[in-house]
């Protein structure tokens, strides 16, 4: 029995270290191909150690416009987080707790869009940013990602599950609705918020389908459009491989450093709440 079971022990190890191979390896390829002269990465894009080890790629990327596109995903990314998280959750709360004629309607609404691909809702999205004179400003790439319908749902979800009568205390003290979501419903959900905050900042920093439709003006690039640049060879004649690898690496290096913060604190849907 005890070989048997650590047989499928070994079997299982080695099903998620090859998982974990074919998930590493592609990034190992990135950090070791932005190193390479463009000859190497160009000769032998596969290899994991260069031969001719450069800084080249990344003293370029440096002197060049990649600093102004870190600087727009920051201030976009940064504002949709703290935007987004706040809105969501006041919806998710509405949804939750306010009783008012339709409120089913509004959720499975909000259920149908989840179930909308994105790519689907662009055109829309262009020509409405288009009539309110939004396109190519900021507030055109920043106000149509303040709220999503997958953020309402976590979170009113997540409300649901705290119990109703720790809120009674509040409302017999006169506190009113928004008061009560404040300072007793809200520090309560603190796991949803963790949650939708990494989700909400690895989704606006990786943001590219809306920055195309809703921009043109080389100064608005941000990380995602800026690379894409790169790579549909806006820099310049050849493949600069290590170039295109360099700022792919830069680029994940803020959401990494986000989840490996957060990980440990993603929502359980029972941490939180009241128990009994």
């Amino acid at each position: 029995m005890k070989e048997r079971v650590s047989g499928g022990l070994i079997v299982g190890y080695v099903i998620l270290v090859i998982l974990a191979l074919v998930y590493i390896y592609p990034f190992v390829i990135a950090v070791s191909g932005s190193f390479k002269t463009d000859a190497e990465a160009n000769g032998d894009p596969m290899s994991l150690i260069p031969q001719t080890f450069t800084y080249a790629a990344y003293e370029r990327l440096f002197t060049g416009d990649l600093p102004l596109w870190a600087a727009n995903s920051a201030f976009i990314t940064i504002v949709v987080t703290v935007f987004r998280v706040f809105f969501d959750s006041l919806a998710g709360y509405a949804l939750s707790r306010l009783k008012f004629r339709g409120r089913g309607f509004v959720f499975a609404v909000f259920i149908a869009v989840l179930a909308v691909p994105s790519v689907v809702l662009m055109i829309p999205r262009f020509l409405v940013i288009k009539e309110l004179g939004l396109y190519d400003t900021y507030g055109g790439m920043i106000i149509p990602l303040l709220a999503t319908a997958a953020g309402v749902f976590i979170m009113k979800q997540f409300f649901d599950s705290i119990p109703v009568s720790i809120e009674e205390a509040a409302r017999i003290d006169g506190a009113g609705v928004f008061r009560t979501f404040w300072s007793v419903t809200l520090p309560m959900a603190s796991p949803a918020l963790i949650t939708l905050t990494i989700l909400s900042f690895q989704g606006s920093w990786n943001e590219f389908g809306h920055f195309v439709i809703s921009r043109q003006s080389p100064e608005l690039h941000t990380l995602t459009t800026g690379v894409g640049s790169l790579v549909s060879g806006a820099l310049g004649s050849g493949t600069q491989f290590p170039l295109k690898l360099a700022a792919a690496v830069l680029m994940t290096i803020p959401v990494a450093i986000v989840f490996f913060i957060f990980q440990r604190r993603i929502m359980s849907t029972t941490e939180g709440a009241e128990k009994g």
